[in-house]
Protein backbone atom coordinates (compact mmCIF):
# COMPACT_ATOMS: atom_id res chain seq x y z
CA UNK A 1 0.00 0.00 0.00
CA UNK A 2 1.13 3.62 -1.37
CA UNK A 3 1.50 6.29 1.35
CA UNK A 4 0.99 9.66 -0.44
CA UNK A 5 2.18 12.40 1.87
CA UNK A 6 0.30 15.65 0.58
CA UNK A 7 2.51 18.49 1.74
CA UNK A 8 0.27 20.86 0.37
CA UNK A 9 1.09 20.96 -3.67
CA UNK A 10 -1.71 22.72 -5.63
CA UNK A 11 -0.73 19.44 -8.33
CA UNK A 12 -0.98 17.00 -5.38
CA UNK A 13 -4.20 16.28 -6.97
CA UNK A 14 -3.23 15.31 -10.38
CA UNK A 15 -0.97 12.99 -8.54
CA UNK A 16 -3.71 11.02 -7.17
CA UNK A 17 -6.20 10.73 -9.78
CA UNK A 18 -3.16 9.08 -12.00
CA UNK A 19 -2.59 6.68 -8.93
CA UNK A 20 -6.24 6.17 -9.24
CA UNK A 21 -6.71 6.12 -12.85
CA UNK A 22 -3.96 2.97 -12.66
CA UNK A 23 -5.57 1.57 -10.01
CA UNK A 24 -2.49 1.75 -7.54
CA UNK A 25 -3.91 1.45 -4.21
CA UNK A 26 -3.44 4.20 -1.78
CA UNK A 27 -4.43 6.74 1.22
CA UNK A 28 -3.39 10.43 1.01
CA UNK A 29 -2.37 12.02 4.46
CA UNK A 30 -1.20 15.54 5.43
CA UNK A 31 1.96 15.59 7.91
CA UNK A 32 -0.50 17.13 10.51
CA UNK A 33 -1.90 14.31 10.61
CA UNK A 34 -0.25 11.52 9.86
CA UNK A 35 0.67 9.18 12.77
CA UNK A 36 4.48 8.28 12.30
CA UNK A 37 4.16 4.94 14.57
CA UNK A 38 1.95 3.60 11.83
CA UNK A 39 4.13 3.87 9.12
CA UNK A 40 4.90 0.65 8.66
CA UNK A 41 1.41 -0.07 7.05
CA UNK A 42 2.78 1.03 4.05
CA UNK A 43 5.08 -0.08 2.04
CA UNK A 44 5.96 2.63 -0.39
CA UNK A 45 5.68 6.07 0.18
CA UNK A 46 5.21 9.57 -2.40
CA UNK A 47 6.31 12.95 -0.57
CA UNK A 48 4.86 15.55 -2.67
CA UNK A 49 5.29 19.13 -3.55
CA UNK A 50 4.54 21.92 -0.83
CA UNK A 51 3.63 26.02 -0.99
CA UNK A 52 5.09 26.84 2.35
CA UNK A 53 8.16 26.35 4.46
CA UNK A 54 6.70 24.75 7.61
CA UNK A 55 9.32 22.98 10.37
CA UNK A 56 6.63 20.16 11.29
CA UNK A 57 6.26 19.49 7.92
CA UNK A 58 9.68 19.22 7.07
CA UNK A 59 10.40 17.54 10.73
CA UNK A 60 7.61 14.79 9.25
CA UNK A 61 8.91 14.42 6.25
CA UNK A 62 12.92 13.79 7.04
CA UNK A 63 11.21 11.30 9.49
CA UNK A 64 9.80 9.33 6.71
CA UNK A 65 12.79 9.64 4.38
CA UNK A 66 14.95 8.06 7.65
CA UNK A 67 12.26 5.43 8.14
CA UNK A 68 12.45 4.07 4.57
CA UNK A 69 16.17 3.98 4.23
CA UNK A 70 15.87 2.26 7.39
CA UNK A 71 13.44 -0.28 6.17
CA UNK A 72 14.38 -0.38 1.93
CA UNK A 73 11.03 1.32 1.34
CA UNK A 74 10.48 2.74 -1.80
CA UNK A 75 10.31 6.48 -1.45
CA UNK A 76 9.47 9.33 -4.44
CA UNK A 77 10.56 12.93 -3.44
CA UNK A 78 8.42 15.18 -5.95
CA UNK A 79 10.20 18.19 -6.21
CA UNK A 80 9.79 19.27 -2.13
CA UNK A 81 9.86 15.87 -2.11
CA UNK A 82 13.67 15.63 -3.58
CA UNK A 83 14.95 19.05 -1.73
CA UNK A 84 13.76 16.97 1.70
CA UNK A 85 15.71 14.35 0.99
CA UNK A 86 18.66 15.93 -0.19
CA UNK A 87 18.94 18.05 3.14
CA UNK A 88 17.55 15.06 5.39
CA UNK A 89 20.85 13.19 4.13
CA UNK A 90 23.09 16.11 4.77
CA UNK A 91 22.52 18.04 1.15
CA UNK A 92 22.00 21.61 0.64
CA UNK A 93 19.03 23.71 -1.39
CA UNK A 94 19.15 27.10 -3.08
CA UNK A 95 16.79 29.82 -3.90
CA UNK A 96 17.12 30.01 -7.71
CA UNK A 97 16.94 33.83 -9.02
CA UNK A 98 13.58 32.79 -11.15
CA UNK A 99 10.73 30.66 -10.94
CA UNK A 100 10.82 27.14 -12.73
CA UNK A 101 7.60 26.97 -14.58
CA UNK A 102 6.75 25.21 -17.21
CA UNK A 103 7.48 22.36 -19.73
CA UNK A 104 11.16 21.43 -19.49
CA UNK A 105 13.52 19.10 -21.64
CA UNK A 106 15.49 16.80 -18.68
CA UNK A 107 18.76 14.38 -20.15
CA UNK A 108 19.03 10.87 -18.20
CA UNK A 109 22.65 10.90 -17.44
CA UNK A 110 22.96 7.45 -15.26
CA UNK A 111 20.93 4.01 -16.50
CA UNK A 112 17.66 3.36 -13.80
CA UNK A 113 14.87 1.73 -13.12
CA UNK A 114 12.25 4.67 -13.73
CA UNK A 115 13.31 6.25 -16.68
CA UNK A 116 15.64 6.61 -19.66
CA UNK A 117 16.51 8.67 -22.78
CA UNK A 118 15.58 11.88 -22.63
CA UNK A 119 11.72 13.35 -21.02
CA UNK A 120 9.77 15.90 -21.03
CA UNK A 121 8.33 17.34 -17.98
CA UNK A 122 6.82 19.95 -16.22
CA UNK A 123 8.72 22.33 -13.83
CA UNK A 124 7.03 24.48 -10.62
CA UNK A 125 9.69 25.47 -8.39
CA UNK A 126 11.37 28.61 -7.07
CA UNK A 127 14.44 26.45 -4.82
CA UNK A 128 16.51 23.65 -6.28
CA UNK A 129 19.10 20.95 -4.76
CA UNK A 130 22.35 22.72 -5.22
CA UNK A 131 24.70 20.01 -3.43
CA UNK A 132 23.66 16.02 -3.00
CA UNK A 133 25.30 14.40 0.37
CA UNK A 134 27.69 11.52 -0.81
CA UNK A 135 24.55 8.87 0.02
CA UNK A 136 22.65 10.52 -3.28
CA UNK A 137 23.51 10.35 -7.30
CA UNK A 138 22.22 12.19 -9.62
CA UNK A 139 20.45 10.59 -12.33
CA UNK A 140 19.43 13.04 -15.07
CA UNK A 141 19.80 17.01 -15.59
CA UNK A 142 18.31 19.51 -17.14
CA UNK A 143 19.73 23.14 -18.72
CA UNK A 144 18.39 24.74 -15.70
CA UNK A 145 19.30 22.00 -13.11
CA UNK A 146 21.90 19.79 -12.35
CA UNK A 147 19.57 17.63 -10.10
CA UNK A 148 16.29 17.16 -11.73
CA UNK A 149 16.40 13.05 -10.60
CA UNK A 150 18.14 11.71 -7.96
CA UNK A 151 18.24 8.46 -6.17
CA UNK A 152 19.87 6.95 -2.60
CA UNK A 153 22.97 4.93 -3.58
CA UNK A 154 21.24 1.33 -5.08
CA UNK A 155 17.91 1.77 -3.08
CA UNK A 156 14.65 2.60 -4.48
CA UNK A 157 14.31 5.80 -3.26
CA UNK A 158 14.37 8.69 -5.30
CA UNK A 159 13.71 12.35 -5.69
CA UNK A 160 12.25 14.40 -8.83
CA UNK A 161 13.12 18.34 -9.09
CA UNK A 162 10.09 18.75 -11.42
CA UNK A 163 6.17 17.44 -11.04
CA UNK A 164 6.09 14.07 -12.84
CA UNK A 165 2.35 14.04 -11.91
CA UNK A 166 1.79 17.26 -14.47
CA UNK A 167 3.38 15.04 -18.10
CA UNK A 168 2.80 12.33 -19.82
CA UNK A 169 6.59 11.45 -19.67
CA UNK A 170 6.48 12.09 -15.34
CA UNK A 171 3.34 9.98 -15.61
CA UNK A 172 5.43 7.32 -16.96
CA UNK A 173 7.99 7.80 -14.45
CA UNK A 174 5.85 7.71 -11.59
CA UNK A 175 3.90 4.01 -13.35
CA UNK A 176 7.92 2.83 -13.52
CA UNK A 177 8.26 3.89 -9.68
CA UNK A 178 5.06 2.24 -8.46
CA UNK A 179 5.87 -0.86 -10.35
CA UNK A 180 9.28 -1.64 -8.75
Amino acid sequence: MFLVVDNGSIYTKQLTDFLIQKNISFERQSPQSLRLDLLSNYDSFILSGRRKNEKKVNEVNSKIIKYCIKNNNKLLGICYGAEILALTLGGTIRKISALQKGIESVQIIKENYICNNTINIFESHSYEISKLPNTLISLARSKNCENEIIQYKERPIFGTQFHPEMSQDGNDLIEKFCSL
